[in-house]
């Protein structure tokens, strides 16, 4: 089974939606026991940065997912859940949970597109994902393939951590962690087929994951 983390900040339903698609059985919980036991935890996020800390905090729950980070479990974080695993956050001034280095920044609306022409902030809608090293996840994905967006930053994590990056006014990092710890920028559960598969690969490592142990 694969935890949808609630902290109140997140697209959970609509993670929930599309691993009900797939037949992968999946629940939304904050339990620490029943994220403990799930196979793999989807990290979800939408909103501001700071509100996603604040709750994280004040429930305690900063602490749980980290410790289950640290304990090797298998994690994918999705769009402020994917920025606030970095250290910082331009967005509220925020000090995230630290678990990969690097910070979150906004997109400057001076930069411009592929036409010369300034680029709009919030960056929304449709574009592709180019790997900068292998990803089991995207096994099986067209690398044409585009992926749904909706955000004002980007993930800036240290050099070593970029798995994959997108352009939009510059070439920021849409992929970053390591095996075992994915964050995304994009959103997998809106991002039609490649999505999906996304989200089955994700899935097919937890379990080949529990059953090594």
């Amino acid at each position: 089974m694969l935890a949808i983390f609630d902290y109140k900040a997140g697209n959970q339903t609509s993670v929930h939606r599309a691993l009900q698609s797939l037949g992968i059985p999946n629940k939304i919980t904050n339990d620490p026991d029943e994220l403990n036991d799930a196979s793999g935890i989807i990290f979800p996020g939408v909103g501001a940065a700071g509100q996603a800390m604040e709750e994280l905090h004040s429930a305690g729950l900063d602490e749980v997912i980290k410790s289950l980070i640290w304990q090797k479990k298998p994690v994918l974080g999705i769009c402020v859940g994917c920025q606030i695993l970095l250290d910082y956050s331009e967005e509220n001034n925020t000090k995230a949970l630290e678990i990969i280095p690097g910070e979150c920044r906004l997109f400057n609306p001076s930069w411009v597109d592929y036409e010369n022409i300034p680029i709009r902030v919030p960056h929304m809608g449709w574009n592709q994902v180019e790997l900068q090293q292998e990803c089991d996840l995207f096994a099986g994905i067209d690398p044409d393939a585009d992926f749904y967006f909706v955000h004002s930053y980007f993930p800036a994590p240290a050099k070593e951590y970029v798995i994959a990056t997108t352009r939009y006014g510059i070439d920021f990092c849409s992929v970053h962690g390591r095996e075992g710890l994915w964050a995304v920028q994009f959103h997998p559960e809106k991002s039609g087929r490649p999505g999906l598969k996304f989200l089955k690969n994700f899935y097919n490592y937890c379990q080949e994951a529990a059953d090594a142990e």
